[in-house]
Parts: structure tokens; C-alpha cells; sequence
């Protein structure tokens, strides 16, 4: 039994030994793990002057662990201080701090290279980018491009820039939104129905200037970029041009519309281009569109050529360059200009242009490519609603009938804000020299005084009235997109000699009015069975004003009739239409502008042909429209004849 507990207590010992020498064994394994590690860290060299510098390089060629592990602590925590020796059952602690403070050193490390990386990068190039401004200056030293006089020029011209006047009062009174465009409720509606679909197309505006085709453009665009399937993005540009004062050089040395290209050899190339002979294309506003809306004022001016160049734009959706300088295998040519001189330039844009011109003015195959949107003239009233707006935006206060008095000198929107405008100016002046603490008004005289100085007229001359008068009517004409009341006048006497009497009418009135004046003498005779020849009958334009066509036929046959038979006409009343030799009233143009003409001057009722009862505005107030088919018709509402004639029928 002895034996066996002896035995026994050999093999417990014998087993604690065992596990105390795989212990030492496995933290023999760590803390040389540990030492290649810094020397990876460090590098071996670096670890040995290391060591040596904090006392620790015997430590770390002695074979004792407790040794090694005390010159670790030394070279992890670079601290020369530690002296104790850690015992074996420390040295598991131990080394898991010094595995804790190796790991915080290399992810700072690695922070600390990715920092140094970045900055490398950037004081790399920085010091390209100085290097490349030193080889410019001296370039531009070597060329001397600037002297004395020319740095003198630039810091005056940076003075001037320095210097600003104050907001002009047509940028304040500019209307912002749809909702300040005033009278054109119709064609802003059609041009935003054209300009918001997802497959927007190329607009023409008509109409007379000053009513807002340039505003309602730039706002329909503003519009468009917030409709959800609208092509365009939120930086689509809107570039505007006159088409008046654009002009090119046939021979494509500058195309300020389409684009053009420097050859080496003329003046304006780039330097360093023409020293190669490489030409450059220079972009023009197609380009700067793409993407967006290129506007076009007064688009019926651009030359003939132009227009055609445009079209080819428009269907091509890019701009197409050539030069016989360019040779696409020269190494020097930069890519962006062999890109634009291969593929062309994009120009996909949507063209808006806006003219006072006829629609038969336009180019065809503008007009074709192209849907129309007519603005309508101003009424006074819309006038009236437009001076209103534009005193409460300047905050000022107004005589009450001023409006009404701006709206007798004008049918555009800009000229009445222009009166206002400098009736304001006037009104501030006044009011700095009299009472200067007083808030700013504008009195009626202002206005007048205006008026005087920029030598306006009242822009309606013959105004209606509820009289009525012999041998007097108001016919009606257009001219481009205005309408204006023509006064037209006859009397007649018994002619001298019986069956001898004799019709005059003004020259100035034109051929096609004079044969109405002959069409007239027929159907009076047919009518009533006067016969004209027995009296001398004069006939007169007011004015002298030119009949381009045969419109006021009925209006000179209705005079004639009126002083052949002494009976007066209402004078609140206006007519249009060609006469036919049976009395017919035939369809004229114009008739859309020629009641608006009608509606400005006082007309409270116009007659038209039947034909053209389609072209009678549909929202139209204030004013009555009957359509005839004969001048019978018309008679029946303002001149009942004496029928002299005995007729079969």
C-alpha cells in the first residue's frame, strides 16, 4: 500500500510538471511572436537601437521568460522604468496589455500612413500646379502681354466693376409669375401645354411687342423644370438672343448662333493652337441651349441663310464642324476637338422664337417645324390692370385715374410700365424738393408732363360716341397684329346735269378700295333702286390712312347709302367685311385684331361676315358681335332704306 501511494504521488507531480512546462513552453511561443512582431514594426536594426536606448537589450537576449518579457515592456510602452520582473503567473497579463498597446500602435499607424498618403498627394499636386503657374508666368513674362499702361486699364476697369447703381425700376416691375402676365391667359396657356409635355416642341410667338412673349418664355421654362415627366432638368439654361442684331460672317469665320472655327491663320485663335496649326471650334448659343430653351426675339429678322443653317440644327440635334486644317491623325490635335470635329457639337434644345410679324412673313419651313401661339394686343383694361400691379410692387401711392390715362397713350404692356416708371422718377424729385419726409405719390400731372415731354398721343384717335351722324361710319382695320378703327366719311349733292354726276375718292386709300367704292354704287342701285349718277358723291378716309385690301367695302357702301339718303348712322357702331356686286358679305383677315381695335375705341356693337363667326373671341366682353351674310342684314339694324326699286322678286 505504501508502495502504491508513492507511486501515485510521482505521478501527480510528475503530470504538474508536465503542465507547467507546456505553460512555459506556449508563453515562450507569444512573447517571440510578440518580438517578430515589432520587429516588423520597427525593422531589426531600428529594434536594436531601440532596445539598447532603454536598457533593455541584455533582457532581450536572456533565455529566462520573466527577463524577456520585462524588455518587452520596455520596447511596447518605450518606458525604461520597468524593473520588476513580472512572475510566471504575471506574464499571461502581461502580455495580453502589451498585445493591446501593439494593436492601438498599428491601427494609429495605419491612420497615421493613409494621412501621410493623402497629404503626399496633395502637396504633390500642389507643387505640379505651382510649378505650372511659374512655367505660365515666365511664358507670359517672356511675351510680355501686360505693361504699365495695360495693368493701369485693368484696375480701372476692376474700379468700375466696383461701382453699382441701384436696381433700375423695370427689373423690380418684371413679372415674376404667370399670375403677373397680364391679358394673355389663353396664350399662356397654350404655350405651356406645348412646352410641359414630355415631348415639348419648337414654339413661334406672334404678336405686337409689349405684351410679354420674352417673359412668358422665360416663366414657362421655370415651369416646366417643376412638371414631372417635362424633359427638362433643373439646370436647364434659357438663352436669349435678338434676332435683329445677330449677325454672321458667310464665310464661317464667326457664328455666334451656330458656332464657327478659328483657323490657325486668322486673328483669334489660341496661341498655342495656331503655333501647331490646329484649329479650334468655337461653340455657339445652340450649344449654350442644349439641354434647354433658345430664344429667339424678332426671329422673322435672321438672315434667310441663318434660318436654313438653323433648320438643319433643329433636325440634326447636333452641330456639325469642317476645316481644312484639321487632320485627324495629327498627334497634336487635343481629344476635344477631334470629339467635336467627329461626332459635331450637341445642340438639342427646344427653339422658341417670338416675332411681330405676320405668320406669311416667317420662313415656311420655320413656320412647319413649329407650333404657333398668338398673343393677344392689350385692352385697356388689361393696361389698367398692369399700372395697378405695378404701383403696388414700387409701394407707392397714385392719383385713382391715373391707369385709365396711362391706358389713352398706349397698347404695350412695357411702355405703360415705362410711363410709369418715369412719372415715379418725376414724383420722387418733387417730392425731395417740397416735402421731403411725405411718402411718394404720383399725381395725375406727373403723368401728363410725361406724357408731354416723350411727345405721346392718345394711341385711340376717333373714339365712339351715342350720336348719330350723316353719311359717317366706322370701318375697321388691322396692321400687323393691332386693330384700329378707320373714320370714314361721304357726302352727296344732286349732280349738276341729270344722269351726269361723278365719285371721288382719295388716292392714298389705294386701288382695292377704290373698286369697293364702285362694288358700293352697284349694290345701292341694286338695293334701293337709286341711280348714283345722279349725284356727285365724294368718299374719304379720315386721315389719309391706306386700305391694303377690300374689308371695308360694306363701311363705304353704308356711308354712301347714308348721304344719298340724308339718314344718320349711330356712331357707337363699326363694320368689316368685302362687298360683293350682289350685296354679299364676304370672310376678310384680321378680324380677331380688328375688335379688339373695335373694343379700345368705344364700339359697343360690330358687324362682320358670317364666315368669319369662328375668329369672334370666345371670352369676349363688352362689347356685341353680330354676323351678317348680306348687307340687308345690316340695314335692318341701323339704316332702313327707301326702296325706290321695283323688283321682281
Amino acid at each position: 500500500m505504501k508502495i502504491f501511494l508513492e507511486r501515485f504521488k510521482n505521478s501527480t507531480n510528475d503530470q504538474e510538471s508536465q503542465k507547467l512546462c507546456d505553460q512555459e513552453d506556449n508563453l515562450q511561443r507569444q512573447v517571440t511572436a510578440i518580438y517578430n512582431l515589432l520587429s516588423q514594426l520597427h525593422g531589426s536594426d531600428k529594434l536594436v537601437l531601440l532596445a539598447g536606448k532603454l536598457d533593455a537589450l541584455p533582457l532581450m537576449r536572456s533565455e529566462k521568460i520573466e527577463e524577456r518579457v520585462l524588455a518587452l515592456q520596455k520596447l511596447v510602452f518605450e518606458d525604461p522604468t520597468y524593473e520588476v520582473l513580472p512572475t510566471i503567473e504575471e506574464i499571461p497579463a502581461v502580455i495580453e496589455s502589451l498585445q493591446d498597446e501593439i494593436a492601438d500602435t498599428i491601427a494609429r499607424r495605419t491612420v497615421e500612413d493613409e494621412l501621410e498618403k493623402k497629404i503626399g498627394e496633395k502637396m504633390s499636386q500642389r507643387h505640379e500646379d505651382y510649378i505650372r503657374e511659374i512655367k505660365m508666368q515666365i511664358i507670359k513674362e517672356n511675351a510680355g502681354p501686360e505693361n504699365a499702361q495695360t495693368l493701369k486699364k485693368l484696375a480701372i476697369l476692376e474700379k468700375l466693376d466696383s461701382k453699382k447703381l441701384a436696381t433700375s425700376a423695370m427689373e423690380i416691375l418684371r413679372p415674376e409669375n404667370f399670375s403677373e402676365v397680364v391679358g394673355q391667359e389663353r396664350a399662356v396657356k397654350a404655350l405651356l401645354a406645348k412646352l410641359t409635355s414630355p415631348f415639348p416642341q419648337h414654339i413661334i410667338l406672334y404678336g405686337p411687342p409689349g405684351v410679354g412673349k420674352t417673359t412668358a418664355a422665360r416663366l414657362a421654362l421655370e415651369v416646366a423644370k417643376g412638371i414631372k415627366g417635362a424633359p427638362f432638368a433643373k439646370d436647364a439654361p434659357f438663352v436669349e438672343v435678338d434676332g435683329t442684331t445677330l449677325r454672321w460672317d458667310p464665310r464661317e469665320v464667326t457664328n455666334p448662333l451656330l458656332g464657327s472655327v478659328h483657323d490657325p491663320i486668322y486673328q483669334g485663335a489660341r496661341r498655342d493652337l495656331a503655333e501647331t496649326g490646329t484649329p479650334e471650334p468655337k461653340l455657339g448659343l445652340v450649344t449654350d441651349a442644349h439641354g434647354g430653351i433658345l430664344f429667339i426675339d424678332e426671329v422673322g429678322e435672321l438672315d434667310t441663310s441663318l434660318q436654313n443653317k438653323l433648320l438643319k440644327v433643329l433636325e440634326d440635334k447636333r452641330v456639325f464642324f469642317d476645316s481644312a486644317y484639321y487632320d485627324p491623325s495629327d498627334t497634336n490635335v487635343p481629344q476635344y476637338i477631334k470629339k467635336i470635329f467627329k461626332e459635331g457639337a450637341p445642340a438639342d434644345f427646344v427653339l422658341i422664337g417670338a416675332t411681330t410679324r405676320d405668320p406669311e412673313d416667317i420662313n415656311p419651313a420655320v413656320r412647319s417645324r413649329c407650333a404657333e401661339v398668338f398673343f393677344e394686343p392689350l385692352t385697356p383694361s388689361a393696361i389698367q390692370n398692369i399700372i395697378k400691379q405695378s404701383a403696388k410692387k414700387l409701394s407707392v401711392n397714385m392719383d385713382q385715374q391715373i391707369p385709365e390715362v396711362i391706358s389713352e397713350y398706349t397698347i404695350e404692356g412695357r411702355k405703360a410700365i415705362n410711363i410709369l416708371a418715369d412719372a415715379y422718377g418725376l414724383a420722387c424729385f418733387r417730392q425731395q424738393q417740397e416735402q421731403p419726409d411725405k411718402p411718394i405719390h404720383i399725381t395725375t400731372q406727373d403723368v401728363y408732363e410725361v406724357v408731354q415731354v416723350s411727345r405721346l398721343t392718345p394711341y385711340v384717335t376717333q373714339k365712339a360716341t351715342n350720336e348719330k351722324e350723316i353719311g359717317k361710319i366706322f370701318g375697321l382695320g388691322v396692321a400687323g397684329f393691332l386693330g384700329s378703327v378707320l373714320e370714314i366719311e361721304a357726302v352727296a349733292f344732286p349732280a349738276r346735269n341729270p344722269a351726269q354726276g361723278n365719285i371721288r375718292f382719295n388716292d392714298t386709300a389705294g386701288s382695292m378700295a377704290k373698286d369697293s367704292v364702285f362694288n358700293a354704287a352697284s349694290v345701292i342701285r341694286k338695293i334701293t333702286g337709286e341711280d348714283i349718277s345722279d349725284y356727285d358723291i365724294h368718299v374719304n378716309v379720315v386721315g389719309g390712312g391706306r386700305i391694303d385690301g377690300p374689308s371695308a367695302g360694306v363701311a363705304i357702301m353704308l356711308a354712301m347709302l347714308s348721304a344719298i339718303q340724308n339718314k344718320p348712322i349711330f356712331q357707337d357702331i363699326a363694320v368689316t367685311g368685302e362687298l360683293s356686286i350682289q350685296g354679299k358679305v364676304r370672310a376678310v383677315g384680321g378680324v380677331f385684331e380688328k375688335i379688339y381695335g373695335a373694343k379700345q375705341a368705344g364700339i359697343s356693337k360690330v358687324f362682320i361676315p358670317h364666315e368669319n363667326s369662328n375668329d369672334v373671341p370666345l371670352d369676349l366682353k363688352g362689347i356685341e358681335i353680330i354676323c351678317v351674310q348680306n348687307v340687308e342684314e345690316i340695314l335692318k339694324h341701323i339704316l332702313p332704306i327707301n326702296n325706290k326699286a321695283i323688283k321682281a322678286s
